[in-house]
């Protein structure tokens, strides 16, 4: 099996981009990956292209990474069209690097791009639907509405639209809350120290801090998430470089930027009871993954994780082994997951603060990663980072995610 590294990324910033398109987001972010690795677009042999909502949106359902990719001179390539809900930018990582271990490529190109503002604002949360089986939405739905076995209180529920995932991950939330004793209190802490973390990063979408008592006051989206818990909707793009270890060591490129990739997993769902926890698909993946690597949580220096509202980041640090099933809680109030802390989680904000562009998200995370592990984030930096881990999942089946990537990399500085 041929080792892998990511040799160059890119990222354009994650926020409202009226003014561009798909086309012009991922010629952004691609042109900035080619350029970080010193490459031309001739080097590359194959191109994943991950995308979510340009079907829904503008009607282009077929044949979206061709559209976006060779009006920049990638042709004549295989070309792989990816989507996997919020998992799909990880996805095209993972398939581009399993293309390399394969033999069936030197060098790889892992993109994904979504653009959810649209003029008719109104329809953009309309994607979300079709996240989970659309023939069984209602009762998914209300099972969810129901995990906690407490009642919603009143008032705490938006009268405005929203992503019917807030509802999922409040579900979540209350059966942490009566079985383990979870707080409003501790997401609002996981909010807060996200929205911190994203200060120092110039992409993020939103970088004004916020004390914990604010987010605990702020409009309610439906109990206990508030507003700052939840991520946003964005636009943006991420890409990746990828290379087998010949190719690294053929074109004489600087060892010290090339991040290996230790371990990536996929893992789809399955049906566990839901007071099940240790069979979570992100926990069974993580094992799979540390063990993939040979490397343990405690090895791990720093953390992104999909934290599509603050609860999936709890919920993460526990599946992830930095603490015992039903401790995340505790672990956020502890400020361990913070910058300076022992695993600092979401350096770059999360996507509660950076944005989450549901198809780019997943490189989003390795971009921030592979730009720690090689010292390069300034005032967000992680002393003496080495070893990174990502989780990121997407879509809903049963009672879990229908899809979730890990990933574990390694730096060379």
């Amino acid at each position: 099996m041929q080792e892998v590294y990511i040799i160059g990324v890119g990222m354009t910033s994650f926020t409202r981009h009226l003014d561009e398109s798909v086309k012009s987001l991922t010629e952004w972010a691609v042109k900035d990956a080619l350029a970080d690795a010193g490459l031309e677009k001739e080097a590359i042999d194959a191109a994943f292209f991950g995308n979510c909502a340009q079907g829904f949106l503008e009607g282009q359902h077929l044949v979206r990474g061709q559209v976006a990719l060779l009006p920049l001179g990638l042709q004549g390539i295989p070309i792989f069209n990816v989507e996997n809900a919020c998992a799909t930018a990880s996805t095209c990582f993972h398939l581009a690097s399993s293309y390399l271990r394969a033999g069936s490529a030197r060098i790889a190109l892992a993109v994904g791009t979504d653009k959810m503002y649209t003029i008719e604002g109104n329809r953009r949360f309309g994607i979300f639907d079709s996240a989970w089986d659309v023939a069984d939405a209602q009762r998914t739905h209300a099972h969810f509405v129901d995990l906690g076995c407490m009642p919603v209180p009143p008032g705490t529920t938006s009268p405005r639209p929203y992503s019917p995932f807030m509802d999922v991950y409040s579900g979540f939330a209350r059966q942490y809350m009566r079985r383990f004793a979870i707080t409003q209190r501790q997401l609002a802490q996981i909010a807060s120290k996200n929205r911190s973390h994203a200060r120092a990063n110039e992409r993020a979408q939103f970088r004004e801090p916020i004390d914990v008592d604010a987010v605990l006051a702020a409009a309610p989206i439906t109990y206990p998430l508030t507003l700052p818990m939840c991520s946003p909707i964005s636009d943006g793009s991420a890409a990746a470089v990828l290379c087998t270890g010949e190719v690294l060591a053929e074109l004489g490129l600087d060892r010290s930027r090339a991040i290996k990739v230790e371990a990536s997993v996929i893992r789809t769902a399955s049906a566990r009871d839901p007071e099940n926890l240790e069979r979570h698909l992100s926990h069974l993946a993580a094992k799979d993954a540390y063990s993939q690597s040979g490397l343990k949580p405690e090895d791990m220096h720093v953390a992104e994780v999909h934290d599509a509202t603050a609860m999936g980041e709890l919920m993460q640090s526990e599946n992830l082994g930095f603490c015992e099933i039903g401790q995340g809680g505790i672990l956020a109030e502890s400020g361990e997951t913070s910058l300076g802390g022992r695993i600092p989680i979401n350096p770059s904000g999360g996507l509660e603060a950076k944005g989450h562009p549901i198809g780019a998200t997943g490189l989003g995370q390795i971009f921030e990663l592979v730009s720690q592990l090689r010292g390069e984030c300034g005032e967000r930096q992680v002393n003496g980072a080495r070893y990174a881990i990502q989780e990121n999942g997407g879509g809903i089946w049963g009672i879990e995610e229908s899809v979730c990537h890990i990933g574990i990399y390694s730096g060379n500085r």
